[in-house]
């Protein structure tokens, strides 16, 4: 007799005809995620911000729901210091698919002087009140984020079911088991729920599956030419958020970006890699997380990005 081996969903493989391949796997996981999140919550919501994970994220859970629509709305931090081919591609996805986008504007909680400039420029760290408020106003119970813990050491510590308390605070403590891919979604009133689908990928992951799939993404994802100059060891983009200070330098050069969020804290790399083949190449060869390498806003203190999530923040 012969005997075959299948894999589970969650594994990363296996042995026999029937098995996943690698990409299949996590696939899986982050469709099951989806399914079981509409099953357990009644109003859950995506954080879409145009980037390359959050956009790997929709398009499973449009396979997740296919042929029906996606059961959940968008909600978007909007910083105000977004890349402008970050936030046409936004718009142009949410026509496409027709869907809800919730937009907490942070230009608008400055406006009504409930935040502040920071005296860096710096708008990242002003998300989380909008985002909490955004959070409480949609009445959301669960909301997905494409956080990866191959991202930074504390998003390493989170589980797939992220509870999170009234004041949207997170507690290490408080995480809950997960074994067999069995997910605890209870929660008391006030409370919500952050999800994880791609939890278990790394950056190479996402890559070889934007290729597999043909997902399309912003193009400063690609090498292209851009005025930058450098600060703090980072290519920096000049605009609305502002740009050089004295003894700075505009230069044009071939870049492109690993990660995207404000204009004023997001690094791009020397890069000539213009195709997908050539980024996934690229990313096989590094030695450096992509928030670690361009990210100035996890760059302020070693616990910056935890004290940050047990404020409220992603």
């Amino acid at each position: 007799m012969t005997t075959t081996t299948t894999a589970a969903a969650g594994s990363t493989g296996g042995t026999g005809p029937y098995a996943l391949s690698h990409l299949d796997a996590l696939e899986s996981e982050a469709v099951h995620i989806f399914r079981e999140v509409a099953g357990e919550f009644e109003r859950p919501v995506i954080l879409f911000s145009g980037g390359k994970d959050s956009i790997v994220m929709l398009h499973l859970a449009l396979k997740a729901f296919a042929p029906a629509p996606v059961p959940f709305a968008l909600l978007h931090v909007d910083t105000g210091h977004n890349f402008p081919e970050v936030i046409d591609y936004r718009d142009r996805v949410v026509a496409e698919h027709r869907l809800r986008l919730h937009i907490a504007a942070v230009q608008d909680y400055i406006d009504r002087g409930e935040l502040r400039e920071r005296p860096d420029g710096l708008r990242n760290p002003l998300q989380t009140v909008p985002l909490l408020d955004g959070i409480t106003e949609g009445r959301f119970d669960a909301v997905f984020g494409g956080g990866r813990r191959d991202e930074e050491k504390a998003r390493a510590k989170e589980r797939v079911f992220s509870l999170r308390d009234e004041f949207g605070g997170w507690d290490p403590r408080r995480q809950r088991p997960e074994l067999w891919q069995l997910y605890n979604g209870r929660h008391s009133p006030g409370e919500h729920v952050r999800v994880f689908p791609l939890s278990n990928w790394t950056e190479l992951d996402v890559w070889q599956y934007i290729g597999r799939e043909k997902i399309e993404l912003p193009a400063i994802y690609y090498a292209h030419e851009r005025e930058v100059f450098s600060r703090n060891g980072m290519w920096l983009s000049p605009g609305g958020w502002g740009g050089l200070k004295d003894g700075e330098r505009l230069e044009t050069r071939t870049v492109r970006y690993r990660t995207v969020g404000d204009m004023s804290c997001t690094g791009a790399v020397d890069s000539d890699a213009a195709t997908i083949e050539a980024v996934i190449a690229e990313i096989a060869a590094s030695r450096l997380t992509e928030r670690g390498a361009t990210r100035a806003d996890d760059k302020m203190s070693e616990a910056a990005m935890e004290d940050r999530k047990r404020e409220g923040y992603f």
